[in-house]
């Protein structure tokens, strides 16, 4: 009887742990017949294989401590936290910018975004096999699967450069796919790959508009193309980016900032692409972001969590009087939050992140908290970024001064071309702060060493622009790839 693999072939352990969703019922190295295919052969069973994907983006692995590390406690807007004589397993080294290659953030970052983009492999490799699903929903389905394979990508290279494309499900036994597996990519192709899915998945994916209202956090066609804008971004291709932008439809910015992080706030008008935690699991139809908000909230006498990942005076300092963001990222020890819960004075860090601040599921380790990683307020910001480098001020100004009108700030007084640009990096720092985009901000426009020397830090370039590949993966793979400069 023939057999069909719905998960990849293990060749590493450390690249691919962990098994899909338990609704699958299979393990990662077992294969399914013909027969039992039918199980799946319908438009549940096709969607379960993309549902589990999504479901990667609630993980602990993919999403919490190590991520929060990586993305946040390495930067200038946030200090390590907690308390002195607790680390968090590496959380002291990450915020001192002295990693090396065994750390563990590191590595539970690049295992988790593989185990991810294997779940998207199983996907893209069973859901065409399923003749008996609406092939309507199909298709789109594979355009989802595209689109988080994309962001995955988009996450691994800007964290550790050039990485292998997985680009299929490996085939057990199969030589060329272990070297597939193991052999790293330049930077320049792994983007390239990130195109070509974004494309696929614009060409496929709806509408937010065209999605009901239980299908509020799949992927969608105005998600795929401020990915690729944000993606050109990057690489400073300026006129694609200002082309994607403006094909970024159908949203608005949200008058009210401090909503958007709020329950109140999921899928509002600003929404693009957003990480759906419904809070505390019910058997599988809810579940929770892993440890998100309680590894961040208010650490001792009087608090709940673990108190890392705290907002640095360097970043309080960087609102202007009168910005509105500030209260609504920043919670001040003292003060009493939207919901009424009082921050005592007890608790052993000045500030914690209000952005990661779960009214009702404080003490649950799943929490309700979404994160949003697509807003259209970015999308303005990165059409202004464009369009001042293309010599194009005069139309970057009212997109920025935009922005500024929201946090209750009047008009930008930058006019040349240089003012408006470092007007523009002041901005997204505020804006966006605590949605995992300053590090790789600093890295991508220049700004790290002089950022960091005044944050007290030391920024090595040709060394922390990008973190080591794990010690445990360049092991296995031998020959075929080697480790980021800078002597990890």
């Amino acid at each position: 009887m023939k057999k069909i693999y719905i998960a990849a072939f293990v060749v590493s352990a450390f690249i691919f742990t962990g098994c899909a969703d338990d609704f699958l019922d299979v393990e990662q190295t077992e294969s399914i017949s013909t027969d039992d295919i039918e199980l799946f052969n319908n438009d549940a069973g096709a969607s379960q294989f993309v549902t589990s994907i999504y479901n990667k983006f609630l993980n602990w692995d993919m999403t919490s401590f190590g991520w929060i590390g990586l993305s946040s406690i390495t930067s200038d807007d946030a200090d390590k936290g907690s308390s002195p004589g607790d680390t968090g397993t590496d959380k002291d080294v990450l915020d001192a910018l002295t990693y090396n290659a065994s750390n563990p953030s590191a590595e539970s970052t690049f295992n988790a975004n593989y185990d991810g983009i294997n779940r998207c492999n199983q996907a893209l490799n069973i859901i065409p096999k399923l003749d008996k699903a609406d092939p309507n929903l199909t298709a789109r389905l594979i355009g989802e699967a595209k689109f988080l394979r994309a962001f995955m990508y988009f996450t691994l290279v800007k964290c550790y450069g050039g990485v292998p494309i997985v680009d299929h499900l490996p085939v057990p036994g199969n030589d060329a796919d272990r070297i597939m597996q193991l052999t790293r990519k330049t930077a320049a192709e792994v983007y390239t790959f990130i195109e070509s899915d974004l494309n696929d998945a614009i060409a496929a994916l709806p509408e937010k508009s065209a999605y009901g209202a239980n299908e509020r956090s799949r992927a969608s066609k105005g998600a795929a193309y401020a990915l690729l804008a944000k993606v050109s971004l990057y690489q400073k291709n300026w006129q694609k980016v200002v082309d994607n932008c403006n094909k970024v439809t159908g949203y608005t910015i949200v008058d009210d900032y401090a909503s958007m992080f709020r329950p109140a706030g999921k899928f509002d008008s600003e929404s693009i692409f957003e990480i759906y935690a419904q809070g505390p699991s019910t058997g599988k139809v809810a579940k929770g972001i892993e440890g998100y908000s309680n590894t961040q909230n208010p650490r001792g006498t009087g608090g709940w969590g673990w108190g890392f990942n705290t907002p640095s005076q360097s970043l309080v300092n960087a609102y202007e009087p009168g910005d509105v963001r500030k209260a609504a990222t920043i919670i001040f020890r003292g003060q009493t939050l939207y919901d009424g819960r009082e921050i005592p004075n007890t608790v052993d860090n000045e500030r914690y992140n209000y952005k990661a601040y779960s009214s009702a599921y404080t003490r649950d380790w799943e929490t309700d908290v979404d994160i949003k990683y697509l807003r259209y307020a970015e999308v303005l910001l990165m059409k202004a970024e464009a369009l001042n480098e293309l010599g194009q001020t005069d139309l970057a100004i009212p997109l920025l001064n935009q922005i500024r009108k929201r946090a209750n700030l009047g008009p930008t007084p930058a006019v040349s071309q240089s003012d408006v640009k470092i007007a523009i990096w002041k901005e997204r720092r505020v804006e966006m702060a605590f949605e995992h985009d300053r590090f790789f901000d600093l890295v991508r426009t220049g700004q790290a060493k002089a950022a960091f020397a005044a944050d007290g830090k030391v920024f090595v370039e040709g060394k922390h622009e990008l973190f080591p590949i794990p010690a445990a993966f360049l092991k296995q793979a031998g020959t075929l790839s080697s480790q980021n400069p800078g002597g990890y």
